[in-house]
């Protein structure tokens, strides 16, 4: 079963979620769910990996394929400034996008 409830949750309520991913522990705040080549991607920013803050902030680009052990956590984030809600890649493909 792909995480795919969690991230609509942490993208509608803006709440950060944690996974596995590449064997590290990680802390996204994810901005959008979108489709490409039909499958389903997350751009997030990482707030932590392996508990430790990244030397600076980055939005990335995961496919829910390949994160695992994910749950939502009660913790808010804000929207970040690195994101983009229009940028060209996002058209026609946005599931879910959070509100600024």
């Amino acid at each position: 079963m792909l995480p795919n409830k969690e991230f609509f949750e942490g993208v509608a309520l803006k709440k950060c979620v944690t996974a596995t991913y590449n064997k590290s522990k990680i802390l996204l705040a994810p901005h959008i769910l979108y489709t490409r080549h039909d499958e389903m991607h997350v751009d997030a920013v990482t707030l932590e990996r392996e508990g430790q803050p990244p030397r600076e902030l980055k939005l990335g680009t995961f496919k829910l394929s390949g994160l695992k052990d994910v749950s939502v956590e009660d913790r808010q984030f804000e929207p970040s400034d690195l994101f983009d809600a229009h940028a060209e890649k996002y058209e026609d493909t946005t599931l879910m996008v959070i509100e600024a």
